[in-house]
């Protein structure tokens, strides 16, 4: 009966709580933007009011190493590794027969991307 009771206890409780919201994320990734161009990271000059809601509202990264070549900075960002592991030696553009190692593809795309 104990268990039976707990059983009954746990279901009350689960249709008491909320049901879990997916997460609102949005990543901002600009090509030659320097760390502080923007208001919520002290400029001044320019007038940025929509990402200055979104700082105070949200939550600021501010520890994402980015590199000098875009097409490694993409692909630090889709594999999660760190620029020394993927290996780009440079821009990457459509007519390209290389990309990633398949091993550090797109989860989405299954495997090799042959440009990012």
């Amino acid at each position: 009966m104990r268990p039976l009771f707990a059983l009954f206890l746990a279901s009350l409780t689960a249709l008491a709580a909320e049901p879990a919201r997916p997460p609102n994320v949005v990543i901002l990734f600009v090509d030659d933007m320097g760390y502080a161009d923007i208001g919520p990271f002290g400029n001044k000059t320019l007038r940025t009011p929509h990402l200055d809601r979104f700082a105070a509202e949200g939550m600021r990264f501010t520890s994402f190493y980015a590199t000098p070549v875009c097409s490694m900075s993409r692909a630090c960002l889709l594999t999660g590794c760190y620029s020394a592991r993927v290996s780009m030696p440079g821009v990457l553009f459509p007519p390209n027969r290389i990309g990633l190692h398949p091993d550090e593809g797109d989860a989405g795309r299954g495997g090799q991307i042959p440009w990012l």
